[in-house]
């Protein structure tokens, strides 16, 4: 155990303006003998602005196991460290998550740094997610796992929030328009907290035509909220089709599961909590799966 070592502050920073930092998050980068930043440009900005001389050192997905050997030697030490990203919380579809398990699993100190969030940005300003919701990160651009976990996200009659790049937006609002049938609430959250921040409400058929037009602006970052769908409305057959998809695969999870030593009770609690399909519908009848 490494209870004696350094503290992990996981600190959240601003996702567009740097005026968004919070008190906290400035004492504890003032504080800390080292920051580990997913771009140390980009960081020195906010750090300059709030006049911050703390050394820093570059921590992203593509730095390689010495870094983090390095890292988890300095919290070895009794050092503590601040880990940030380019912009909100390290390890919500950022990198960090590895090193913060790595370091937990020694038993060392975890300490989270609230503050900005695309995630909850989106869902405050869409309006439309509703009180319960999930968050899908980044889909797959192609292939059988882009379609599964759209199916999912149709099945589901919760909100749902993805990340997308400019360049896929319109492809990704035309899957979901086809999978989750064109009248469902969606809404587009552009540049949040940015100068040009812009939140675009309509269902999402209209959405993936107005992409497709050329009649939305398609640069920045974005954030995709799609609507939840209480008391489970009547769906087209192109929803129903992804909902019978979404569930084949759950119960095809289910299984892989059991066969790898899991009970089947525990299966379908963790593929239920996993995509949203109420657990009594993945146990099935025979002649159903």
């Amino acid at each position: 155990m490494s209870a004696a070592g350094g503290r992990l502050f996981v600190v959240a920073t601003p996702i567009g303006n740097l005026g968004d930092v919070t008190l906290r998050a400035l004492e504890v980068l003032r504080a800390v003998p080292l920051i580990a930043a997913e771009d140390t440009r980009v960081t020195r900005r906010l750090l300059d602005r709030h006049a911050v001389e703390t050394r820093t050192i570059s921590y992203h997905a593509r730095s390689g196991p010495a870094r983090a050997a390095e890292l988890l030697d300095h919290l070895r030490r009794g050092e503590d460290l601040a880990l940030v990203t380019d912009a909100g919380t390290p390890g919500v579809s950022d990198p960090g998550d590895d090193l913060v398990a790595a370091w937990a699993s020694e038993g060392g100190a975890v300490i989270p740094i609230p503050g900005p969030s695309a995630v909850l940005s989106a869902v405050v300003a869409s309006g439309i997610a509703g009180p319960r919701w999930s968050f899908e990160g980044f889909l797959p651009r192609s292939g059988r796992d882009r379609r599964e976990r759209i199916a999912r996200i149709a099945a589901d009659e919760r909100g749902t929030v993805i990340y997308e790049a400019p360049a896929r937006v319109a492809a990704t609002l035309r899957d979901l328009a086809a999978a989750c049938g064109p009248d469902r609430p969606a809404a587009i959250c552009r540049e949040l907290t940015k100068l040009h921040e812009e939140v675009v409400r309509a269902p999402i058929g209209e959405l993936a035509r107005r992409a497709a037009d050329g009649e939305l602006t398609l640069r920045g970052e974005f954030a995709i909220v799609i609507g939840e769908q209480p008391g489970g409305p009547p769906r087209s057959a192109a929803t129903e089709a992804a909902a019978g998809a979404a569930l084949a695969s759950a119960r095809a999870e289910v299984e892989r599961l059991v066969a790898a030593g899991t009970s089947r009770g525990d299966a379908a609690r963790q593929v239920a909590a996993a995509t949203g399909i109420p657990r009594r519908r993945l146990y099935g009848a025979p002649e159903d799966r």
